[in-house]
């Protein structure tokens, strides 16, 4: 007996796209955990090196920016103090004649300080008005 079934091959297998995944997003590093009151470990005396005092750099003082009024008259004296000092041979910045200053004051006695600073009169403080 012959039977009447249909032999079916199975179909080509579809080929398979590779989807993009989602980058798993790596976490920080975790710091080792720290003893609040635990001293640190002595070195040994064998591993200490001694550093020559010539070969340490010297720090480098932090620097202030700050902006200041000054009176025309004597922002003039400064260009003036300038020029002076290039003439000298001695090339200076407003902010070093401005920093040289202040060594003078500070070296001068009490009396010729507040001499000084009766010289200078008292101006209003912020920034000037819009010229009309």
């Amino acid at each position: 007996m012959k039977s009447n079934t249909v032999k079916t091959t199975p179909a080509p297998a579809a080929k398979k796209v590779a989807q993009p995944t989602a980058v798993a997003k790596k976490a920080p590093p975790r710091k080792a955990p720290v003893a609040k009151h635990a001293a640190p470990a002595p070195q040994p005396a064998a591993q200490k090196v001694a550093v020559p005092a010539e070969s340490a750099k010297p720090k480098k003082p932090k620097l202030v920016r700050d902006s200041f009024t000054i009176p025309k008259g004597e922002y003039t004296v400064l260009e003036s103090l300038k020029q002076r000092s290039v003439d000298l041979g001695q090339t200076a910045r407003k902010s070093e004649l401005l920093r040289a200053g202040i060594k003078a004051l500070a070296a001068m006695p009490d009396q010729a300080f507040k001499a000084a600073l009766a010289a200078v009169p008292a101006i209003k403080t912020g920034r000037p008005g819009k010229a009309k």
